[in-house]
């Protein structure tokens, strides 16, 4: 098939572009940052030009949209003009190109802080940021499509994770590698699910071969709680890093206000849900798209922790996407620096603070 890929210069749309390759496919990267991908063409064009759009998408078969701002951007407007205006925009070309299959990547943060887990494609949304609205009204756009005859499903991923994924991952990873305790909040108990960037790219492109709309919520099937899974990280580094628990009545809010004030790189999305529970089940991706996950949590975290490492020195602040390059600590660096010369309280499983 002719699979046109947006934001295939992104994370995960590099890895979407990869897997199509490799199963044969014709693929095209319709993006604004080039990036060269063997056997990947390049468009360049902006996501909310309709008519730029329109033209990329003649002849293709599938559309995996992928275009975003993501949590980190920390800009409403972006969130409104990229993650809405686009997608209605793609929409828009898709019906008109006469695309067969539209694959929409989603994110669990239209959940907000779900009531009970696991969350199943019947829980209700209740986004609590910008970014999860936008994705909400993302989703919102698909469903009307579906009604004018565009077939359309909607791909709700996890946390995703991989080798090269970085964003806010390259700070724990900095903390890990120099041996630092990485901190959880009241006692880390919450579980916590991820998804490696193979597994969803493995899921969207068997939903892009399935015909008919429908909503799947994707992530790891072997996973843990958030201490469990930075645990595992440690001990796979052994450079003595350790999991020290705080307060989140103290830490939430205080994470809040350096987000807000611009003093460290934390999103909304990462203060409201670092200390919550959200999982998805993922029996209706199993049933229709005969798809399984391959990788746990403690797997895909150590395989990005060692991709880290290899690269380190190469990592950088600029890159053609917040997923795909660091970003920089702030005050952070000041805890991190206070973390490295105070006594570990807790390491392994005890519930300090």
């Amino acid at each position: 098939m002719r699979a046109v890929v947006t934001g295939g210069s992104g994370y995960f749309g590099n890895v979407l572009c990869e897997s199509l390759v490799a199963e044969g496919h014709d693929v095209v990267n319709l993006d604004i940052s080039p990036v060269e991908l063997p056997g990947v063409l390049f468009a360049e064009c902006d996501i909310r030009d309709r008519v730029g759009v329109r033209k990329a998408f003649e002849g293709a078969d599938v559309v995996f949209h992928n275009v975003a701002q993501v949590p980190l951007a920390r800009d409403p407007e972006l969130f409104d003009s990229v993650n809405r205006e686009g997608t209605a925009a793609m929409l828009w070309a898709a019906q008109r190109a006469g695309v067969h299959k539209v694959v929409y990547t989603s994110s669990s943060a239209v959940f907000g802080v779900p009531a009970s887990n696991p969350v199943t494609e019947q829980t209700p949304p209740h986004p609590l940021e910008a970014y999860g609205r936008a994705k909400l009204d993302g989703e919102l756009l698909c469903q009307a499509a579906v009604t004018r005859g565009l077939d359309v499903t909607i791909i709700r991923p996890r946390t995703i994770v991989g080798h090269g994924r970085l964003g806010i991952f390259a700070i724990l990873f900095d903390w890990v590698a120099d041996g630092v305790d990485v901190l959880v909040f009241d006692g880390g108990h919450n579980r916590y699910q991820f998804v490696h960037a193979a597994d969803l790219a493995d899921a969207c492109v068997r939903a892009g071969q399935r015909p008919g709309p429908a909503t799947y919520n994707i992530g790891a099937q072997d996973f843990g709680t958030m201490r469990e899974t930075l645990q595992a990280l440690c001990d796979h580094a052994g450079t003595g890093a350790g999991v020290r628990s705080v307060s989140s009545r103290l830490a939430a809010p205080a994470m809040k206000v350096a987000s807000r004030s611009g003093l460290a790189p934390f999103a909304d999305y990462h203060w409201l849900m670092y200390a919550r529970e959200l999982w998805f089940d993922t029996t209706a991706a199993q049933r229709d798209l005969g798809w399984h996950a391959q990788f746990s949590n403690a797997q895909m975290i150590c395989e990005a922790y060692d991709w880290f490492l290899e690269h380190r020195g190469e990592v950088g602040l600029a890159g053609p996407s917040h997923h795909r390059s660091g970003v920089k600590q702030g005050v952070l660096s000041v805890l991190k620096r206070g973390l490295r010369v105070a006594p570990t309280r807790t390491v392994g499983g005890g519930d300090d603070g």
